[in-house]
């Protein structure tokens, strides 16, 4: 592994500055969501309550990101970050304040995820249409994004870990607090960034218009369709996991907030791997067969740990699962930010924030209701089935179009 392939991306001096501003903020963004749902399943005991939070807190994403990867084609997207992230600092504020007065209702964290939710609509999609004017330059765009996700799941593997100690020394509200001023750097960051913006010279149209054009864009290109697809189908049925990971780590081994840290720690363990192979590539040849291979992986990892009763085994499991969820992303990412249109660009981006979030909260509300009908192990069980199924239909089709 060549470092001079591995950090090529961080001659650009704001890549530079969004990295470590994004690390820190990242950091917290993870301590809040294992606070969350500790604290969501601590106030209800439901696996329901867990998936109907989840399902709240995405749900925008994936009826508003579309318009916003319009929003992002029309405007800076700089400009967009800046007002996402001070909205976010805010969220967080106010949930650290309702926990650590001791006010907090489960209506409180249903009102503000959905909050956070509408944020993170404009948020994602904007975010990743802004690498490349980041980097400058298309040859260091694989890279970049990469390091992006080794940055987001280094932090992974920092945040819950730190979250599972603070959570069972002080509480759920410190993690919120933390989370809140982590936002400040990544803010400044965007504030001293300088960035030169391919001017489109687009007709002024409706927005619904864009949108429409960007889906029949997605939509008559193959490689990007079916990409889309078989992303969207494996976050739909493999990603649940997530959600009902304090219910493994509380009930079925016997843990307390720490064994969730751990757990979503090991998780993370594995995608930063992934995702630091992944960045010390050089080209785009072969990374449809791994988005093929890697979508068989994640699906056979969320069945062998429905199955496990071993909290050891299950770290090792769950640390694969996140490697080969990683890299499939990335992958994913890398090959439909090369194949698209500039001019295009944030509408695509939005279609892949649907595919690997949107369909999430979906996914969180049928699991959480499954799970409270026949426990979480076997609803786990049946999403790994059904995902190792679907990935080899569209891993076929896939590869058909490559080859």
């Amino acid at each position: 592994m060549s470092l001079k392939n591995l950090f090529r991306a961080f001659k650009h001096k704001n890549y530079r500055l969004f990295f470590l501003g994004q690390s820190i903020s990242l950091t917290g963004t993870w301590m809040q969501y294992v606070a969350l749902s500790w604290l969501v399943y601590r106030m209800t005991n439901s696996a329901l309550m867990l998936g109907m939070v989840g399902f709240f807190g995405q749900m925008p994403t994936f009826f508003i990101s579309p318009f916003a990867g319009v929003l992002a084609d029309r405007h800076n997207r700089r400009h967009i970050l800046i007002i996402t992230q001070s909205v976010a600092m805010l969220q967080a504020f106010t949930l650290a304040i309702l926990v650590l007065t001791g006010s907090i209702h489960i209506w409180h964290i249903f009102v503000l995820s959905i909050i956070l939710g509408l944020v993170n609509s404009f948020d994602i999609p904007t975010r990743q249409a802004f690498i490349l004017e980041m980097v400058g330059e298309k040859e260091d765009l694989a890279n970049a994004i990469a390091l992006n996700a080794s940055m987001v799941n280094a932090t992974r593997l920092i945040g819950p870990s730190l979250a599972g100690i603070f959570i069972a020394f002080w509480g759920e509200g410190l993690c919120f607090f933390i989370n809140a001023v982590s936002y400040i750097p990544i803010i400044i960051s965007f504030s001293l960034m300088r960035t030169v913006r391919v001017k489109k010279h687009l007709p002024e149209r409706k927005m619904l218009s864009e949108l429409k054009d960007g889906l029949k864009y997605a939509n008559s290109t193959p490689s990007i369709k079916y990409v889309l697809l078989l992303l969207g189908i494996v976050s739909f049925l493999a990603v649940p996991y997530q959600v009902l990971m304090p219910v493994f780590a509380r009930d079925i081994f016997a843990g307390d907030s720490r064994t969730l840290g751990f757990l979503m720690g090991m998780a993370g363990l594995g995608a930063l791997c992934g995702a630091l192979i992944l960045a010390s590539r050089v080209g785009t040849t072969g990374l449809v067969r791994i988005v093929g291979i890697s979508s068989f992986g994640v699906s056979l990892m969320v069945i062998i740990f429905s199955l496990s009763r071993n909290l050891g085994f299950s770290m090792a499991v769950i640390a694969f699962a996140g490697f080969f969820m990683m890299v499939q992303m990335v992958s994913s990412n890398t090959i439909l930010q090369t194949v698209t249109q500039e001019d295009k660009r944030g509408r695509v981006m939005s279609f892949y924030t649907m595919a690997f979030i949107g369909v999430t909260p979906f996914a969180s509300i049928i699991a959480g209701s499954v799970a409270f009908k026949i426990g979480a192990p076997n609803t786990l069980l049946l999403c790994g089935v059904f995902s190792l199924f679907f990935a080899f239909l569209f891993e076929r089709k896939l590869s058909q179009i490559y080859n």
